[in-house]
């Protein structure tokens, strides 16, 4: 019984430890489900509730951190608020653009990204604005031989970057 609820709870664990694109959400979000898991094994084990809190919450955070979003990414972890990008952007709510327009001009900077790498021979499926696994490795191969930082993510100023190696 005790060897079930463990590695049941370690299992879900691990599956909700890859929450969120970024490292440190899913280091965030491992800890946490660790945390909870732990403290369940601490209580049905020799273990104290304390101990297996703090083995869970490592365990699960070092998981969490390990765990590529190329792997398992459940989505926004539920504490990342959607607007939070934006907001960080330093532009007012009022002056920001609608999400529609935000996503068109993403898609758009996707494709463009994709056709100026499929002209210098990486291969990025269509350019059709669609972020896949695809576009991620050749834009990651790209930042790699280009000394640049490896983060498999399309921006303006990456594509300035491609397009001023012509």
């Amino acid at each position: 019984m005790q060897r079930t609820a463990f590695l049941t709870v370690a299992a879900t664990a691990v599956l909700l430890a890859a929450c969120g694109s970024r490292t440190e959400d899913r280091a965030l979000s491992g800890a946490g489900v660790g945390a909870a898991a732990g403290a369940v094994v601490g209580a049905v084990t020799g273990l104290s509730v304390v101990q297996g809190v703090l083995l869970g919450a490592a365990v699960g955070g070092v998981t969490g951190a390990v765990t590529s979003e190329k792997d398992v990414n459940l989505g926004t972890p539920a504490w990342r608020d959607k607007n939070e990008a934006a907001a960080s952007s330093g532009v007012p709510p009022a002056q920001q653009p609608p999400r529609a327009s935000v996503a068109a001009a993403e898609q758009n900077i996707v494709a463009r990204t994709q056709s100026a790498l499929s002209a210098r021979g990486y291969d990025t499926g269509p350019a059709d604005g669609v972020f896949g696994v695809k576009t991620r490795d050749a834009i990651e191969r790209y930042q790699a031989q280009n000394g640049l930082v490896v983060d498999g993510r399309p921006s303006e100023q990456l594509l300035r970057h491609i397009e001023g190696r012509s």
